[in-house]
């Protein structure tokens, strides 16, 4: 039996997430495990390295599966790229020890998030950046960050409802750079939990735009209270750049 590591980039917008939802083909792992079949003629379970949600991308999400086909490395990636849809890409194949696990092997993430900062919206970019109409003040903004950055208790950044799991976490550093209008922030940590990202990165727009304090970062880290972070920040400005291993 081979044990086969994929790496995928998609484009999340057309689908309910990463994870498969009984028969529907409208999840990257359904999508996915379908063309698997009608490769290698087996019934084939894909192991993520996580869930992404509905709308998210992703450019370095990795999978593995398990196999008796005899395709090469090279087959198999031309045959992936040729069946799916040209909003998901195997950018690699890899042949892997029988004991590689996707999921409970990783070390960390990094994942990115787009803001679109402008009265002006944008044509380009409105698929894959949030946009925010009102001036942001950037220095408050990575000051938030700063705050944001070590370990913590992250259950008040968190969606989960209640978890016998730690909710404690590691974020090693949060990047922030401009491109003109564009402002990228770049999580990178050991883990992050459900909507992790995605409530702190409106936590720090509410910095920015003035709604919030940036001592409430303490707060919600002392009380562990989901509400007083800020809202949940739209899926679709949001990238799973690379899972480390």
């Amino acid at each position: 039996m081979r044990n086969i590591k994929l790496t995928i980039e998609y484009d999340g917008r057309r689908y309910l997430g990463w994870q498969r939802l009984g028969d529907s083909d409208k999840t990257i792992q359904g999508k996915i495990e379908s063309t698997l079949k009608q490769m290698t003629g087996e019934t084939i379970e894909i192991i993520g390295s996580g869930r992404t949600d509905a709308g998210t991308h992703a450019r370095g999400q990795v999978a593995n599966f398990k196999t008796t086909s005899d395709l090469t490395r090279e087959q198999m990636l031309s045959f992936l790229n040729r069946y799916l849809p040209n909003d998901m890409v195997i950018t690699k194949v890899e042949e892997m020890p029988e004991r590689f696990h996707a999921r409970y092997n990783v070390k960390g993430k990094q994942y990115s998030y787009y803001v679109w900062n402008s009265e002006v919206p944008t044509a380009l970019e409105r698929h894959t950046s949030f946009h925010v109409k009102q001036a942001l003040d950037l220095e408050k903004m990575q000051l938030a960050c700063q705050k944001l950055t070590g370990q913590h208790d992250f259950i008040g950044f968190s969606s989960l409802k209640k978890t016998k799991k730690s909710t404690v976490r590691t974020i090693e550093a949060i990047n922030v750079n401009q491109y003109g209008n564009l402002l990228e922030f770049q999580f990178v940590g050991d883990g992050f939990l459900y909507n992790m990202v995605r409530i702190m990165m409106g936590t720090i727009i509410e910095i920015g735009l003035g709604k919030l304090p940036v001592e409430v970062i303490d707060e919600i880290f002392a009380k562990k209270v989901r509400q007083q972070a800020g809202e949940t920040v739209p899926a679709h400005a949001l990238f799973l750049d690379e899972v480390y291993y």
